[in-house]
């Protein structure tokens, strides 16, 4: 997840620090201190690309920023990108200006409705808060099937969702919560008759005691994660806790994922690589019937694509979920 940083000031001497992952968070005790991610930019109309875009406000605790593509066809139905936003479950806005500029360029590309998702932060509302606000988001965007397009309901999303053509989709933890998401619509379902057609894992934040080979590309950042986690959900089992390692006993069954296509983005110099890598091999071998892909950036980090979205591998990056979604 990546933003303007702001320069943190000096650690206070009179408060214990719990944790903190600078230049971007300071957590301490009592308080926590976001130095990036928390920035707001209005919703707008994008004279780049012609992308409109407006709030709504789902609940007490959810809201979410829409983005509809200039249409031709004032009628025409468009696929419905449900999105939830990386930063470790603590930073990161769905109203931050660098998650803005991207949507208005990516829904601009792919011809979609993208609904991104403002979910509570840990360590305040510690995780699974961010799970049941995904969830409440969800719910609401599927709302729209039931009953007259006038009684309550978005003109966007009632006008323009194809809803047999409804993905979920994140980066870094928010691919973390696209995935529990498909998998509480396995176990519950959705109203309406509602269905999930995919999922875009971009980069997902999955965690684990065993070792794999790209843990070593980045030895602290790598131990700074797994310490980020113990902070978010301070109700965790560690590292092999469910929410955080879909491969352990006691997980969902991945046969159990509850769409038929799955896209999984990775990048080469990512610590998180090889989590990525895993989830698509397990995915295959489970026995689930879907079908599943993989993309790999070379050479680049964790969502490098926010940090350099005009660079080739990140308009590469974009233009393989644009076809995903548009197939």
């Amino acid at each position: 997840m990546a933003a303007l940083h702001v320069a943190p000031p000096p650690a206070a001497a009179d408060d214990e620090i719990v944790y903190e992952s600078m230049p971007c968070i300071r957590i301490y005790k009592n308080r926590v201190e976001r130095y990036f991610g928390s920035e707001f930019v209005a919703a707008s109309t994008d004279a780049a690309t012609g992308v409109a875009s407006r709030d709504v406000v789902i609940s007490p605790n959810v809201s979410a920023r829409l983005y509809l593509p200039r249409l031709e066809d004032g009628a025409a139905k468009l696929p419905v990108l449900v999105y939830y936003h990386g930063g470790g479950f603590c930073l990161g806005s769905a109203f931050n200006p660098t998650f803005h500029a991207y949507f208005n360029s990516f829904a601009a590309l792919a011809n979609v409705l993208v609904v991104p998702v403002e979910y509570r932060l840990a360590p305040e509302h510690p995780v699974p808060a961010a799970y049941a606000d995904s969830w409440e988001a969800l719910a609401w965007v599927v709302s729209h099937l039931a009953g007259p397009a006038n009684e309550g309901k978005d003109p966007w999303v009632a006008g323009h969702a194809d809803f047999a053509r409804l993905y979920l989709g994140g980066e870094s933890a928010g691919s973390n919560i696209a995935h529990h998401m498909a998998m509480r619509v396995a176990a519950e379902g959705l109203p309406h008759g509602a269905q999930i057609r995919g999922l875009v894992m971009i980069h997902p934040y999955f965690l684990g005691t065993d070792k794999v080979p790209s843990d070593d590309l980045d030895p602290a950042t790598r131990e700074s994660l797994g310490s980020l986690w113990r902070v978010m959900c301070p109700a965790t089992t560690g590292e092999d806790d469910p929410l955080i390692n879909p491969f352990v006993d006691g997980a969902p069954p991945l046969a159990s994922l509850a769409c038929g296509r799955v896209l999984v983005c990775i990048g080469e110099g990512d610590v998180l690589r090889d989590r990525g890598r895993a989830y698509y091999d397990r995915l295959r071998a489970s026995g689930w019937q879907g079908e599943a892909a993989i993309w790999q950036a070379p050479g680049k980090g964790h969502t490098f694509h926010l940090l350099e979205p005009c660079c080739d591998e990140a308009v590469a990056q974009d233009k393989v979920i644009s076809d995903f979604l548009n197939r």
